[in-house]
């Protein structure tokens, strides 16, 4: 009857300019497609150059190879015989656009740009590339090396439909799904049946569920099948993509890839019905698809991807969606992160600074979690996973038989101790690292401290003291400072050396704990052991970090961990008071934690400055705080953070998780010199709160 048709769609885990690397996963990935009965492949944004090669895109050598690789594409035998929809960056008309290059059987049908700009949060399209308009096509001229492959001049360019024998096909690009018009909606009016997303859409904590439901949506309002597919992995930057890849038909998902994996090759493929998507449109759709429309431009194609007979074929039917708690999340995303971040940066491991508290903490258990994943993979027969692992732990015949003893070879921890550090915090790292099986030192940094300070006062004649033993605010900060500062230096000395000393190749790279609220106030010393070469929780709030740990204290049988969520947050930075910690974070910081998490949100995600954050405040802490007291923390939250916001320019990489992070470097772009009395600003509050003071009703 040739009404059944089955496609496939990937999540590939691409490394920008990785041009080598980056072709072989997608030779692979249509190799399994074809293997697996489809009769067309799509593959995530950009996936020939990577899609987070940034300034590179002004580079012509970024599109001369991306060509070179599209002309292997085109002359692979495995490239035969299959729709195959790839993307890469094309310039025409001198103008740089973000494309899919749709080609069958060594010949290129279409070349489709993107027509809506990803140009927010962590993305700055506009800076490289320019939108395409709607139902615009033009011919574009192959470069000579395609023309002797394909034997076109020309190719059409442009928002245009591919119109097989039995069906019609058209594409989205990834933001144009999230855009309020999408194309989706006049291709379904215009008769497309199969619509099609490539994707570079990155992990954030609760947006799977986003992504998700608006695929639904688009098949569920015109009918239709949707193929997504999905960069996976860390491709050189702060963002891991998330896979995700799905097929889904008139409103069903029908078939779902992996959000989190080590796989660098995942091919989802799906057999569908066309009559389903005729019949669903029937009746409820047809009225509204005779409605006037500018239709699209399209391509007709001698090729079929439904077979003569298939009425024995078997189609895919509705699933329902798993989708990870938080708690999972921060155990998966942050884990496949780091590893990509270690196989591909050449070290032999990870050292972290383990003080005992939630932070570091959470940093050691992402490491098991990651310990945990390659073992499985590896017992899964994934023999990719096993090379990278071999060649980390620098033994060649290796075979991992347990997260414990593989977060032995290639995780280091130490405490830095203090005259200032409680025996609590030195067991409880102690006891840490036993269960996850880290290779674990006590170091004590008093005296380094010691000698910086003699030499200052070899100088200067003076003798700083802490504030507990009569010392001036300045004296205690910088007394902190040095202890801080000091632990850093010794973790980048350690990361370098302490495989040479134990006799094996290669260095540690330096993990960091600091967290997203943290890094709103600016409360960390600038080059103490917050800076490291990457953050996995630099993006996530200490609220959740809690909940993470409760998890693993579960999934992992990780008992240590009920202590450290029992204790007090602190940096255990000043003198002790009968053995006991006398400074915790939350009174340093003038607020806690959950309150600076609805702060952080409000202040990025609400787009509000001084006064809006107390216009809203007011209302939601009425129950909790009078008018003054909300003042107040709003005024505080906003001294501490513009006098800290430098910190920000020199903030290690961090994984992106949160909506609310205050990363300078890519997504939070701000001002780090502020007027930090706020003069204008905190005068309207103080208006604001006279105007109610005098409104309120006497009792």
């Amino acid at each position: 009857m040739g009404r059944k048709v089955t496609v496939a769609t990937c999540s590939l885990n691409q490394w920008a300019l990785d041009f080598e690397g980056n072709l072989e996963r997608i030779l692979k990935s249509i190799e399994i497609a074809k293997a697996n009965g489809a009769k067309y492949r799509l593959g995530p944004e950009l996936e020939i150059c990577g899609y987070g090669c940034a300034d590179h895109f002004f580079e012509s050598d970024t599109l001369l190879h991306s060509f070179q690789a599209l002309k292997t594409l085109l002359e692979s035998p495995v490239a035969q015989d299959i729709l195959c929809d790839v993307g890469m960056p094309v310039m025409h008309r001198n103008v740089r656009y973000n494309c899919r290059v749709l080609f069958l059987n060594r010949k290129i049908l279409l070349i489709r740009p993107k027509m809506v700009m990803a140009n927010y949060g962590m993305y700055r399209e506009l800076r490289w590339f320019s939108p395409w308009k709607l139902r615009q096509v033009e011919e574009y001229f192959l470069p000579r090396m395609i023309q002797e492959v394909t034997g076109q001049e020309t190719v059409p360019f442009g928002d245009c439909a591919l119109s097989t024998k039995d069906t019609c096909i058209s594409t989205e690009i990834c933001a144009e799904l999230w855009a309020p018009n999408s194309p989706h909606i006049q291709m379904g009016l215009d008769g497309v049946e199969i619509f099609t997303n490539s994707s570079a859409s990155h992990h954030e904590l609760r947006k799977a569920d986003q992504r998700v439901n608006l695929i639904k949506s688009a098949t569920s309002k015109s009918g239709g099948i949707y193929l997504y597919a999905n960069q996976r992995g860390c491709d050189g930057d702060r963002v891991y993509y998330d896979g995700c890849a799905m097929v889904a038909i008139n409103g069903d998902v029908v078939a779902q890839g992996a959000q989190f994996s080590l796989t660098d090759v995942e091919v989802i493929t799906a057999t569908l019905d066309l009559e389903d998507v005729r019949n669903y449109r029937g009746e409820q759709c047809q009225p509204q698809m005779q409605s006037e429309h500018k239709p699209c431009h399209r391509i007709k194609t001698d090729f079929s991807l439904s077979s003569g007979d298939d009425i024995y074929l078997p189609t895919n039917q509705p699933i329902q969606w798993h989708f990870h708690t938080p708690e999972e999340e921060i155990s998966l995303g942050p884990a496949c992160w780091l590893w990509d971040y270690l196989r591909r940066s050449g070290q032999a491991g990870f050292l972290l600074p383990l003080s005992g508290g939630v932070d570091s903490s959470s940093t050691a258990c992402i490491v098991h979690s990651m310990c945990v994943l390659l073992c499985q993979v590896v017992q899964d027969g994934n023999s990719q996973v096993l090379e990278d692992v071999r060649r980390v732990v620098g033994d060649e015949s290796y075979n991992p038989q347990h997260p414990k003893e593989l977060c032995g070879r290639i995780f280091t921890t130490c405490y830095m101790g203090s005259e200032n550090s409680s025996e609590d915090t030195c067991n409880r790292a102690r006891d840490l690292a036993g269960q996850i099986g880290s290779t674990h030192m006590n170091i004590n940094i008093d005296l380094a401290v010691k000698g910086i300070l003699g030499i200052f006062s070899a100088v200067t004649g003076q003798w700083p003291k802490f504030r507990a033993n009569g010392g001036s605010h300045r004296e205690n900060l910088a007394l902190q400072n040095v202890q801080a500062r000091l632990r850093m230096v010794l973790a980048y000395l350690f990361a370098q050396l302490s495989l040479w000393a134990r006799g094996k190749p290669g260095g540690l790279l330096v993990l960091g704990s600091a967290n997203v609220d943290e890094s709103l106030t600016g409360y960390f010393t600038k080059y103490d052991c917050s800076s490291a070469d990457i953050n996995p929780i630099g993006g996530i709030s200490k609220t959740d970090l809690k909940s993470f740990l409760l998890y693993c204290a579960e999934q992992f049988q990780l008992t240590a961990l009920r202590g450290i969520l029992a204790a007090p947050p602190t940096a255990e930075l000043e003198p002790l008071k009968d053995g006991q910690v006398s400074q915790t974070d939350e009174a340093d910081m003038g607020m806690t934690y959950s309150e600076l998490s609805v702060i952080g949100r409000l202040r990025k995600i609400s787009k509000c400055g001084p006064f809006s954050m107390f216009s809203k405040l007011f209302h939601m802490w009425k129950d909790v705080f009078s008018p003054t007291e909300v003042a107040q923390k709003v005024k505080h939250f906003f001294r501490m953070y513009s006098m800290n916001r430098h910190k920000m320019t020199t903030v290690t990489p961090s994984y992106h998780a949160e909506s609310y992070s205050p990363d300078d470097n890519r997504f939070d772009l701000r001002p780090f010199l502020y007027n930090t009395r706020w003069t204008w600003q905190f005068r309207c509050i103080d208006n604001k709160v006279s105007e109610v003071s005098t409104a309120a009703p006497k009792q």
